[in-house]
């Protein structure tokens, strides 16, 4: 590659989308909630990658909720206590649904919920 072909690529635009910490969650979000509803849509078939899609979720509410019990969280006080609330339900329902008695549905509502309100907060930016 010739100095002149570098030149032009160092000042073309980036291609990749710059990401705000809220679109990134979203993001995060909305990965783990396609992949729940991947795994549920395959029924039986499927258990493997739904027990690892609510393990990824999971994984994803207990940084949540560690994020949200730091004191330095800039979060109202009230809406982290509900963020903690629902991490630690999600906890539960997801050893419910590992046990084959509950569905994923509850979960996937949750997360689209969330979802929503950081793409409101992203549009908000």
């Amino acid at each position: 590659m010739n100095a002149m072909n570098m030149a032009k690529m160092a000042y073309t635009t980036n291609q990749a989308p710059i990401r705000t910490p809220r679109g990134t969650e979203y993001e995060a979000f909305a990965r783990v909630t396609r992949r729940l509803k991947a795994a549920a849509e395959q029924g039986t078939a499927g258990f493997v990658q739904l027990a690892q899609a609510i393990h990824t979720n999971r994984q994803l509410w207990t940084m949540l909720a560690a994020d949200v019990a730091e004191a330095d969280n800039g979060l109202p006080r009230d809406l982290r206590a509900r963020i903690f609330y629902l991490a630690e339900f999600t906890a539960q329902h997801s050893r419910k649904i590992l046990r084959g008695e509950d569905s994923v549905d509850v979960l996937v509502e949750i997360n689209t919920a969330i979802m929503r309100g950081l793409r409101n907060t992203v549009e908000a930016a």
